[in-house]
């Protein structure tokens, strides 16, 4: 007889991992429990975040716990104006003999690019060109040093943060760079409930760490089994029509954003989309993807791939509000079908 199905008193494998997981991160983490939902569901999708909130809300321990529940190698880079791209991704070392002459030979130096999760602290700190660096390694999971090009170990993801209150002395992230990332994830700041737990923990004892939630191994099983995940044809092109119509161009634009976009959301928009729907319904024990789904992932995935013109960053037009716009002009089921239904 087949296994049967798992029901809320028997969760599936897949599902209580990461409910394992997800209990690890919280315990650490206070009031943050989307931010925790959207880092995982990245996580499963093997995508790069972008974490954007104040300074001290716990993005970077965010991070930090995640690598130690997961055992992967770690590393943090902060990001400074006179960071170099071989800061992040290393370079060719010439080896001297003991007196102290040239070998002639070479040795490559590691650089913290090559860890498996890279906590890219303060990404706007560097200039765009130290920022260019971590391009080949998100896209193609490689570093190309010296012409020859090196594969890195997976899982590999990149967590980049950002402060979005101080301006002096940053750089805006390249539209190039910002579409790198599957997410862009806003921490909020913590209610009175959530702060007083906060300064109750943090100004007591130190609390234990928590201990490894997943192995490796079992990560990549896991992100295996995310693109398996089913996704019907209508949820596929629900998303498909969400995505375009992010684009001032399009005949489904609402005014909204026909008004306000320069441009909107492409290829990768809809990918995240759709990768991000796949680890949702994963995360909930479930083997096929639903229009609950895509509304859950649309903000994260799309908020920071919509450039705005004039217009709307004069109005003060968010790329949320857009997409809360879009998501209620965009109905499940295509006009063509629905007349028939």
């Amino acid at each position: 007889m087949p296994d049967p199905k798992p029901t809320s008193d028997q969760p599936s494998p897949r599902a209580e991992q990461l409910a394992r997981l997800r209990r690890a991160l919280r315990s650490t983490i206070v009031g943050q429990d989307q931010v925790v939902n959207e880092v995982v569901w990245a996580l499963l999708a093997a995508g790069h975040v972008l974490l954007e909130g104040a300074p001290g809300l716990g993005k970077t321990l965010l991070i930090k716990t995640l690598a130690r529940c997961l055992h992967l190698q770690f590393a943090r880079i902060q990001f400074t104006p006179d960071l170099m791209p071989s800061d992040i991704t290393g370079n060719d070392v010439l080896l001297l003999d003991e007196r102290g002459n040239s070998t002639g030979q070479f040795r490559l130096h590691k650089g913290p690019l090559f860890a498996q999760l890279v906590l890219a602290d303060e990404i706007n700190r560097a200039s765009p060109k130290t920022q260019s660096a971590l391009l080949e390694a998100m896209q193609e999971s490689a570093v190309t040093i010296a012409g020859k090009r090196h594969e890195l170990q997976h899982p590999f993801m990149v967590f980049a943060t950002e402060n979005p209150i101080e301006m002096e002395g940053t750089y805006p992230l390249p539209e190039a760079q910002l579409d790198r990332f599957l997410f862009k994830t806003l921490v909020p700041s913590p209610n009175e409930s959530e702060l007083e737990t906060i300064l109750e923990l943090t100004t007591g004892a130190p609390v234990p760490s928590p201990g490894a939630a997943l192995s490796a191994d079992e990560l990549l099983t896991l992100q295996a089994d995310c693109r398996r995940v089913a996704v019907p044809r209508a949820v596929l092109n629900y998303a498909a029509r969400l995505t375009a119509a992010t684009n001032p161009d399009a005949v489904s634009a609402p005014d909204l954003v026909k008004r306000c976009v320069r441009f909107g959301a492409g290829v990768r928009g809809g990918q995240a989309l759709i990768l991000g729907a796949k680890a949702r319904a994963l995360t909930e024990g479930r083997l096929n993807a639903a229009f609950d789904d895509v509304r859950a992932v649309l903000k994260p995935a799309l908020r920071h791939r919509l450039l705005l013109g004039f217009e709307g960053i004069a109005d003060g037009v968010s790329g949320d509000t857009i997409l809360d716009e879009v998501l209620s002009r965009v109905a499940d089921v295509p006009p063509e079908v629905a007349q028939y239904a």
